[in-house]
């Protein structure tokens, strides 16, 4: 053979690779096969690499043991798997019932594509009934999402109940369990279709890997799911999947922590004389605990809470006024953060009055005390102005 011959076939893929405690990353768009007919064989073979390959494979599995599920498909991002969930399940002339609390670029999906390719939304109450919810529910209803605890404001549904009676009309159930973190709460074991959640927040734990999921039990949904994968060209990249498995590893051990610290601190914030309400279903005596003290094992470091009224420009001095707390719209990583959320809750169909202004924290990895003493700071300067 010529030189270049030689250079193009050298350095190939060894014929065995040594064993570590984590998978390959194997990097290829190009899969080779092993004969001619396995060429378009579809069912025994990987014929493409965007298709998932050692560290893909891995995740997968180890998410399916964590969420029960049958399949588990991977996304660039979390929105990216609440948007292809829905279009694998969903056709022109359907109609999708949303808890008005669902997270703002799922709200923008749904108001600017859904409705452009002739699919109908409605949104519920998040404190609806159950019996009300899917009552109302019509004839072109085929899927129901829900977010319990929903973004910024924490109202939770009742998963199990609202999957039950969903599914004795032949309605499909979706639920965003980026709270809950697979780990939480388990929403197909509810009787829920569909499990989605971003991975970017706490299975990555680190803020610097995008990824979204979407679980579910039943096969046939399975191959929808897997099916939009291969018609929409999702692909995710063999490290994101690699550190998304990395984070798994630690996930009970972070959640645990951060669960611990944000009630630490969600109880302190209820006495202080700044603060009118805390939003933190795992908090005794907060909304819907009942609800979260039956269905999850555990709480994550996010809530919200309500200033009591005061000056214009107090809020912003509140978290001008923090260090330790960062100012930020994602979540689960391991540092706190900070929003203030009314400029959010314009597009709410069923708004309700707080009685003040709606923040939200998530509580990180550091020292609660610390924490406690930088939001002191804050009030202080919530009261000064």
């Amino acid at each position: 053979m010529a030189e270049e011959t030689r250079l193009i076939r050298a350095g190939a893929a060894p014929k065995s690779l040594a064993k570590t405690v984590g998978p390959p990353i194997q990097k290829g768009s190009t899969v080779l096969l092993p004969n001619a007919e396995a060429l378009y064989d579809d069912e025994g073979f990987i014929t493409y690499g965007r298709q998932g390959l050692a560290a893909h494979d891995a995740l997968r599995d180890a998410l399916c043991g964590m969420e029960g599920a049958e399949g588990v498909c991977l996304y660039p991002s979390g929105l990216a798997a609440l948007t292809g969930a829905m279009l694998a399940v969903l056709k022109a002339g359907d109609e999708v019932l949303v808890t008005d609390t669902i997270y703002k670029p799922t709200r923008r999906f749904c108001d600017h594509v859904l409705k452009r390719f002739g699919i109908g939304v409605r949104y519920f109450d998040p404190r609806e009934s159950p019996e009300d919810l899917v009552a109302g529910a019509g004839a072109a209803t085929r899927l129901i999402v829900m977010e319990s605890p929903g973004s910024l404001s924490f109202e939770m549904q009742d998963l199990a109940a609202v999957a039950r009676l969903a599914r004795a009309r032949g309605i499909l159930t979706l639920a965003d369990n980026t709270w809950g973190a697979g780990y939480l709460i388990k929403p197909l074991a509810q009787g829920v279709d569909i499990s989605v959640q971003a991975l970017t927040k706490y299975v990555g734990g680190h803020s610097d890997v995008f990824m979204g999921s979407a679980a579910a039990s039943d096969p046939t949904l399975v191959g929808q799911l897997e099916n939009g994968i291969t018609h929409l060209g999702w692909a995710v990249a063999p490290e994101d999947a690699y550190q998304m498995l990395r984070g798994l590893r630690t996930l009970p051990v972070r959640l645990a922590r951060q669960g611990k610290s944000g009630l630490a601190i969600a109880a302190w914030l209820r006495e202080q004389p700044e603060v009118a309400e805390i939003l933190h279903p795992a908090l005794p005596g907060c909304p819907d605990h009942d609800l979260w003290a039956r269905d999850y094992v555990g709480a994550c470091g996010l809530f919200g809470f309500v200033f009591k009224p005061g000056a214009d420009g107090a809020v912003n001095a509140f978290l001008d006024a923090l260090d330790l707390f960062g100012l930020g719209f994602s979540w689960g990583g391991f540092e706190s953060l900070a929003i203030s959320c009314d400029p959010q809750l314009h597009t709410r169909k069923h708004r309700r009055d707080y009685g003040g202004p709606l923040m939200r924290l998530h509580i990180g990895l550091e020292n609660a005390e610390d924490l406690i003493a930088d939001l002191r700071k804050g009030l202080d300067a919530f009261r000064s102005a």
